[in-house]
């Protein structure tokens, strides 16, 4: 009797046979049946271990790659997530501004912004249409919505605020570039509009600032100028660029996919500090009336240059520092000449000599000269700028005649080295201790070098050179009782809310109170002679004038004429010391054009101070000497 078990198992075998062949045996069949054969009786249940080993193997791998990625690697990951979303931007520092003595704002800055747009963003730009309840995010221009997408879009909701063409900005926004700069300097105004838009995902803006000078017409070349980086590069700009620069902040946030700011995650990282106010000693109403003087002057006598400084001779304080083309860009690049042109003073020198002369008491005020118009001295030959008889003159005559040959009369005994060191004790080929860039201090050679001539030319103002702040200083250390003040230009610094006294208070006795008087009063003279063409009406001033010959830039051939004036005003308790030149002037004498213009801003400081008209003058040391002075004063002539 067949078993159901058999039956099965025989159908089973007769499928088998049916299709060709055995069954196959499985893999575990075979397994089983070798560790049969082997005589094995370890069951079925050890292939369970196995499977529970490498299981449990697996689990761990997995435990542990999660243990590296939760605790090692996942604040890696999160914090590289961070820094792909986080954004640092700089914030620039204002510069500060610069102003006069009388709060005229010369140099400012003012914010700008710089707008630029998103290429990429652009072309997958769609606009919402606005409704009541969107409007903080939705898409109008002028309370219209904009139809179509990408660039085109974009294009239509920024032309009215930007003020570029629909057609020139779909151009601008169409390409591939994450940053392409739609327009610069824009004013705070727009750019709060452009944000009104609402489309900050693609149009996006860099703060920038400014540089504005509002009296860049009277005050370029002084004030002088920035570079694209907004560092000073000439005149006060540079002079004071630490003070004026400040230090740049900057911010740290992180933004969204779409370029927007994440609120909440901004940190001010480093703080701006803005750059400080430097206020002038300069007065804006003298400057301005000055470069304009000089100006109009350089055009009526067809001069190449012009240069006029006006300095309050109490304090040393510089009240304009004028360049008759101070309003062109290369006068703003080159700096002020006041500073940085010398030139040989010509018979300005007249009154360093006639100073060292009275002080070391080589002569007095009553000495008596015998000058002709033509010397011969030590075998060179020199004569007067005028024709002249042989003349009995004091200093005073040589100085208001301004007589070549009667200086190299009066310092016979004045010896090579107090000659030099006179022109050095008023500040010749010295600093000056403002510091502005590109200063010349002068040329002055040691007197060791002096070949014969230059040893009398310097008595008259040849041979040396100086700058127009030097020989300004000359004739206010003379109004001041021969006392020396260093001059100032910067008049305060304020740097976060603190203000620093910058005026130098430096003050040196050049000469006898006596001594300074004695040559003021020859000044006077010399304005007393020209009175009929120099003259301001109701006051009486001091001036010496000069000429000089200078070398040609070009050619270096003395083939160049300076022309200048040195005035003191009022002559009795002055205020004020002026000084005016002009190179190569059509008509070389000082008195009739350097001369007229010092006049004209003497004339403006006695208004504008308001100060009280002179006396006649009833002082004025004799300027010519007789046969008979000579009998009571034999002594004296040389």
């Amino acid at each position: 009797m067949t078993s159901a078990h058999d039956d099965k198992r025989g159908r089973k075998t007769a499928r088998g046979e049916a299709r060709g062949g055995k069954k196959p045996l499985g893999f575990w069949a075979v397994y089983r049946n070798a560790r049969k054969s082997r005589g094995d009786t370890t069951t079925f249940n050890s292939r369970t271990r196995i499977l529970a080993i490498i299981l449990a193997a697996a689990i761990v791998l997995c435990l542990t790659k999660l243990v590296i990625v939760q605790l090692i690697q996942g604040p890696t990951t999160a914090q590289a997530a961070a820094n792909s979303r986080t954004v640092t931007q700089i914030l620039p520092a204002r510069r500060g501004e610069i102003v006069s003595s009388n709060g005229a704002v010369l140099a400012q800055s003012v914010e700008r912004y710089t707008i630029f747009g998103d290429q990429k963003t652009a072309a997958t730009f769609t606009p919402i249409p606005c409704t009541k309840t969107n409007t903080n995010v939705c898409n109008a221009v002028n309370g219209r919505s904009v139809q179509g997408n990408g660039p085109q879009a974009v294009a239509e909701l920024l032309s009215p605020v930007i003020g570029i063409s629909v057609q020139t900005l779909t151009q601008e926004l169409t390409g591939t570039s994450g940053y392409v700069v739609l327009k610069k300097n824009v004013v705070p105004t727009v750019e709060r509009n452009i944000e009104k838009l609402n489309i900050s995902s693609v149009i996006g803006a860099t703060i920038t600032t400014h540089r504005s000078y509002p009296d860049q017409s009277d005050m370029g070349a002084l004030v002088g100028l920035v570079n694209f980086e907004g560092k000073g590069v000439a005149g006060v700009e540079e002079m004071e660029n630490t003070v004026l620069s400040g230090k740049n902040g900057k911010i740290t946030y992180q933004q969204g996919a779409d370029g927007q700011r994440i609120p909440g995650t901004t940190t001010t990282s480093v703080p701006v500090h803005n750059g400080g106010t430097v206020t002038l000693t300069i007065n804006s109403d003298v400057q301005w009336y000055v470069e304009n003087a000089i100006r109009q002057g350089e055009k009526a006598y067809n001069a190449k240059w012009s240069i006029g400084v006006v300095q309050d001779v109490k304090t040393g304080e510089l009240l304009a520092v004028a360049d008759g083309d101070a309003n062109e860009l290369s006068a703003q690049e080159r700096g002020p000449r006041a500073f940085a042109t010398v030139f040989e003073p010509g018979s300005l020198g007249k009154l360093i000599t006639t100073t060292g002369l009275l002080e070391d008491h080589y002569i007095t005020t009553s000495s008596q000269f015998t000058v002709p118009h033509e010397l011969v001295f030590q075998g060179l030959h020199y004569k007067d700028a005028e024709d002249h008889p042989v003349s009995n003159w004091t200093i005073a005559g040589i100085v208001q005649h301004s007589s070549n040959d009667g200086m190299i009369l009066a310092s016979q005994k004045m010896s090579l080295q107090q000659r030099y060191d006179w022109i050095k004790k008023f500040g010749i080929g010295q600093p000056d201790g403002i510091g502005m860039p590109g200063t010349s201090v002068g040329l002055l050679r040691p007197w060791q070098n002096w070949e014969g001539r230059t040893q009398q030319v310097v008595l008259f103002g040849q041979g040396y050179a100086a700058n127009a702040l030097q020989m300004t200083n000359v004739a206010a250390t003379l109004a001041n009782g021969g006392v020396m003040n260093q001059q100032s230009l910067i008049k305060s610094v304020t740097v976060d809310g603190k203000t620093k006294d910058m005026l130098h208070h430096k003050q040196t006795r050049i000469c006898s109170k006596q001594t300074a008087a004695d040559v003021l009063n020859m000044m006077a003279s010399v304005n007393d002679l020209y009175a009929g063409i120099e003259k301001v009406n109701g006051y009486v001033s001091a001036g010496k004038s000069g000429t000089a010959q200078v070398a040609d830039p070009q050619t270096g051939q003395l083939t160049d004429t300076v022309a200048d004036m040195l005035d003191v005003f009022p002559y009795r308790n002055p205020r004020f010391a002026v000084f005016v030149a002009y190179l190569n002037p059509d008509n070389t004498w000082a008195c009739l054009n350097a001369g007229v213009t010092a006049m004209q801003i003497g004339a403006f400081l006695m208004q504008k101070y308001g100060i009280p008209e002179s006396t006649p003058r009833v002082d004025a040391i004799p300027t010519n000497w007789t046969s008979q002075d000579s009998s009571t004063d034999s002594m004296n002539k040389q």
